[in-house]
C-alpha cells in the first residue's frame, strides 16, 4: 500500500568540496555564495512549503544550512538530524562535525537525538562504514526511519535533505548518472516521493517511489520510470562504474 503524504528529497546545494577534487580534503565545508543562491532559489520555486510539517537533514553542516536556507520557519524547527543520511564516503569533506560542535552552531533549531556520539566513525564494522554492503543496510534503515517520522507526521509532507551519492541507495533508483560523475542529482535538485511496499521478499523494507508529477517535472519528453526489476538490473551495473568516483570500497576490499 502506498503513503499517501510526501516526501521531498533534496540534494544539498553547492559546497567549497564541489569546486574542486582539491577541496574534499576540507572537513565539513560550508556552502558557497552560489550555493546560498541556490536554496533562495530552491524556497522561491517550492510549490509545496504550505504542506510541509516537519524537516529532516544529514548532519553535515551544508545539509543544515540548504534545509534552514530553503524550507526553514519556526513551525519546522527543529530540524530532525539523522546521522543515517550521512554521505557516503569517508573523505574530509563527507565527514561531519561532533554533536558538541553542531550544539554549539546551530543551537535550538536542530534536533540531535537521532545523531550518535560516533556518527563521524565510519572505519570496518561501522554502520557508517563506505562499503557496498553498508550503504545498502544503511539505506534500508534510513527508508524506515523516515517512513516512521512520515507517518508521526499526521499526513502533512516532509523534505529531506541529503547528499547526491547516498540518494542513489536511499531511492533505489540508478538511472540517468553521467559517465563521469558520481551522482544524477545536481545540487538543490528536488525530487518528490511517495513510500509503498518492497515488491520483493523483504517484508522489513520499504520502497520510494517518485510521484508521476516529480518525475514529469524532470523528463519534459515523458518517458516512462524504470520498472523495479529493470532499476535492479541497471544498479549493478552502475554501482561498479560509479564506486571510484564516491570512494566505496568493494566487496573484496
Amino acid at each position: 500500500m502506498t503513503t499517501a503524504a510526501t516526501i521531498h528529497l533534496v540534494r544539498h546545494a553547492q559546497g567549497f568540496h564541489n569546486l574542486s577534487e582539491e577541496n574534499e580534503s576540507l572537513h565539513d565545508p560550508d556552502l558557497t555564495p552560489l550555493g546560498e543562491q541556490q536554496c533562495a532559489d530552491l524556497r522561491a520555486s517550492f510549490p509545496s512549503h504550505d504542506k510541509l510539517v516537519r524537516l529532516v537533514a544529514s548532519p553535515l553542516r551544508r545539509t543544515i544550512y540548504t534545509a534552514e536556507l530553503s524550507f526553514g520557519r519556526p513551525s519546522l524547527h527543529p530540524i530532525v538530524l539523522l546521522d543515517l543520511l550521512q554521505e557516503v564516503s569517508a573523505s574530509p569533506c563527507d565527514t561531519g562535525s561532533s554533536k558538541a560542535e553542531l550544539a554549539a552552531e546551530f543551537g535550538d533549531k536542530v534536533d540531535l537525538g537521532s545523531v550518535r556520539d560516533a556518527w563521524t566513525e565510519k572505519g570496518p564494522g561501522s554502520v557508517f562504514e563506505p562499503s557496498l554492503e553498508a550503504l545498502t543496510a544503511r539505506a534500508k534503515l534510513a527508508r524506515k526511519a523516515l517512513k516512521k517520522l512520515l507517518d508521526e507526521a499526521g499526513g502533512g509532507d516532509v523534505a529531506v535533505v541529503t547528499h547526491g551519492g547516498f540518494l542513489h541507495f536511499l531511492t533505489d533508483d540508478w538511472e540517468d548518472v553521467p559517465s563521469n560523475k558520481a551522482t544524477a542529482w545536481t545540487n538543490c535538485m528536488c525530487r518528490s516521493y511517495r513510500f509503498t511496499e518492497a515488491p520483493d521478499d523483504d517484508d522489513d523494507d520499504v520502497r520510494l517511489v517518485e510521484t508521476e508529477e516529480s518525475w514529469r517535472c524532470r523528463q519534459p519528453e515523458h518517458r516512462k520510470q524504470l520498472t523495479w526489476a529493470e532499476q535492479r538490473q541497471l544498479r549493478a551495473a552502475v554501482q561498479k562504474r560509479v564506486g571510484p568516483y564516491l570512494k566505496i570500497k568493494s566487496a573484496s576490499a
